[in-house]
Formats: C-alpha cells, structure tokens, sequence
C-alpha cells in the first residue's frame, strides 16, 4: 500500500501529531534576546549619551521580541518546550540586568529592585512546580501590566543624560513606574501562588 493510499485511510483524527521542531522562528527569536543580553550590559556598563541611547535601543528591540516570539509560536502551532524554557528565562535575565545596572548608577534603590528580582524568582519557581504537577498557568491582565509598567520604566531610566534637560523627569517617571510595577508584582504574584495552591492542594 502507498504512502498516499495509507494517508486516505486515515481520518484525521489518527493521524499522528508532528511534534513542533525546536529550530523554528520563535526560538530563534529568543535565543535572539538571550544574545542581546550581554551586548546590552556592555553597552549601558559605561553610559555616555550614545551608549544610552544604543542602550535603550537594544533593550527595546529585546523587549519587543518577548511579545514577538509568543505571537509567533501561538499563531504557527510552533509551541515547544525548549520554548517554554528558555523565554520566561531570558525575560527575567534582560529585566535582572537592567535593574542591577541601574542601581549601580544609583537610579534605582536596592530594595525595589531586590524585591521585584524575587517576584521573577517565585512565580518563575512556584510555575515550575505546577508544570510537573501538569498545570499550566498562563499570565494574566495584572502580570502584563506589571510587564509593560518594568520595562517602560527602566527605559526611562537607561534613556537618562541623552537629553539632560529632562533628566530629573525621566527620572521620576521611571521610578513611579517601577512602584506600578512592583504593585502588580505583588498583587499578580499572590494570585499566582493562590492559584497554584488551590489546584494542587495539600501536596503544595
């Protein structure tokens, strides 16, 4: 029997499901992002008025890819692990060293950026004990406020000595978006975990 006579007698339905290839664009997107990490640190590690400015340029286009490659791996079935991996990781590795940068340039206070650090650390933890348990808990409306609020204010904050004369406006902006921020941080972080006690329950 041909392969084409053997795919005839088949419905759909048994038809066997081709698992989604690890190089696809959306991984490719990713790796992307963990790539520009390191050429972001170097860049903002010596913050001149160009270097700022490629600076937030990087960090922007890093920034963008994170809502770019999930758009992508939903939208072509492209899905995979390896994905799931690596994008929550590289997401909280270019916010990580945007914060620590810029409370080496004492823009940012130690605590704030210590605390919305731990957040990542938890929920990224807490999401990882519910995956082996086979729950899946997907982002909700607070946590993609509490995206967009951190990496607007951190731009903010990289942009600062591009144009001096608004300096102590980015830098107030920047900051009171970090405290939206760490307010969804903290209210998107409790509903995580309660969600994941709740259906995991006394093994929790």
């Amino acid at each position: 029997m041909s392969q084409v006579e053997i795919v005839k007698g088949t419905s759909l339905n048994q038809m066997p499901k081709v698992p989604a290839s690890n190089f696809n664009l959306p991984n490719s997107i990713t790796f992307l992002r963990i790539i520009l990490i390191p050429v972001f640190i170097w860049m903002f590690s010596d913050p001149t008025p160009d270097r700022a400015l490629w600076s937030a340029i990087i960090f922007s286009g890093a920034a963008l890819t994170d809502f770019l490659d999930g758009y992508l791996a939903r939208k072509n079935g492209q899905i995979t692990n390896l994905g799931k991996l690596l994008d929550p990781v590289a997401d909280k590795l270019l916010v990580a060293s945007g914060l620590i940068l810029l409370v080496q340039f004492q823009r940012v206070a130690v605590w704030l950026a210590i605390v919305l650090i731990a957040r990542e650390l938890i929920v990224t933890g807490a999401r990882a004990v519910a995956a082996r348990e086979g729950l899946v808990v997907p982002a909700d409306t607070m946590g993609k406020v509490k995206v967009v609020a951190q990496i607007s204010g951190i731009l903010c904050l990289i942009t600062m000595g591009i144009w001096e004369s608004i300096d102590p406006w980015l830098l107030k902006a920047g900051n009171f978006l970090l405290y939206i921020a760490l307010a969804f941080s903290l209210w998107s972080c409790w509903g995580y975990l309660a969600c994941i006690t709740k259906k995991i329950g006394p093994q929790w």
